[in-house]
């Protein structure tokens, strides 16, 4: 990785609407030149196989609950304030990612946008890898979903609109009261909606990814943030239950927890460590999602009951096979 002296400002480049708040320490930015492979294969209990694209590593928006902070540590920075502070940019990823899908097209049903890092952070405005990938997409016509917490994702409408694609909307709280102790310098829940509901005016699919549910502190807001979303336009949702994988996670967790909400810290602790057998980590893959208390069934309950009063669809991601069909651009191979 080389290390970019001068990170670009994307605000030079495009009209900028203030949602949100910058770090209060320094942004570094490093470009990642020898990137061999962009799609990682992973598999889970409740999710399936799935086929990942990430166009950065680290994310500015700072999320204390992000199970995504330990593959920082994989690229020898930290799980703290270093994921929000380091950013790195793979910006050879459009090329890498063409070369593998005309070796691997046949073989990959679909391609989500998410997983180590959001695909719209702000260096996106300038470095447009995310876009880029998507123009590959568009060229092999492969399907994809993206997940964002970022009104940038509004800029790609016109490749969108060509794509078999879903945009999801990372929204776990409905206010910026609840949401500023656990997302610091993400936008805010209002631009969040008036984003979503731009993507569905274009006749884009639209899910609400509800996650993650933090037992005793966001659950009460459920029922309002589906019908929220579903007045601007989303047709599909899901949830997921706060987790946590490693110890340095949870104490990143639990130390901003602590400074942020003091007086509710330990009982948000506590109702975690309850959904979890009486620790924060996840013990395996198959308990990552599943709370082990009546309230949580209560909570899933609500959350199903909203969806069905709602008209909601439960957002299910394609399973590999369901698109081997598509054709593909012969002039690609």
């Amino acid at each position: 990785m080389r290390h970019a002296e001068n990170p670009p400002n994307p605000y030079h480049k495009y009209t900028a609407e203030y949602v949100g708040e910058p770090p209060d320490t320094k942004l570094e930015i490093f470009e990642e030149t020898a990137t061999k492979s962009m799609i990682v294969k992973s598999w889970s209990p409740d999710l399936g196989r799935r086929f990942v694209v990430n166009c950065y590593r680290g994310c500015v928006h700072g999320c204390t609950y992000c199970f995504a902070r330990q593959y920082h540590e994989m690229i020898g920075f930290g799980a703290g304030t270093d994921f929000e502070t380091k950013l790195v940019a793979k910006v050879n990823a459009p090329e890498v990612l063409r070369n593998e899908l005309k070796r691997t097209r046949q073989k990959i049903p679909y391609l989500e946008f998410s997983f180590a890092s959001d695909p719209y952070v702000p260096i996106e405005a300038n470095y447009e890898l995310t876009r880029g990938c998507l123009e590959v997409c568009r060229e092999f016509r492969i399907p994809v979903f993206v997940l964002t917490k970022s009104p940038l994702v509004t800029r790609d409408l016109d490749i969108l609109k060509d794509l078999d694609a879903t945009v999801g909307f990372s929204i776990p709280f409905l206010s910026v009261k609840t949401s500023k102790p656990f997302e610091p310098y993400v936008p805010t829940p209002e631009a969040r909606f008036r984003a979503m509901e731009k993507v569905a005016a274009e006749g884009i699919t639209v899910a609400l990814a509800l996650a993650p549910v933090i037992p005793g502190y966001n659950d009460q807001e459920i029922p309002e943030i589906l019908k929220k979303a579903r007045e601007c336009g989303a047709s599909k949702a899901f949830m997921s239950l706060v987790h946590f994988a490693t110890e340095s996670v949870e104490e990143y967790f639990l130390k901003r927890l602590n400074e942020e909400l003091p007086t509710k810290a330990a009982k948000i602790e506590n109702r975690i460590k309850g959904e979890k057998g009486g620790s924060m980590i996840h013990r395996s893959m198959t308990e990552r999602n599943a709370g082990r208390t009546e309230s949580w069934k209560v909570i899933k309950d609500v959350f199903e009951l909203h969806m069905r009063k709602l008209g909601y669809e439960k957002y299910e991601r394609v399973e590999p096979g369901i698109r081997q069909s598509l054709p593909v651009q012969r002039s690609l191979f």
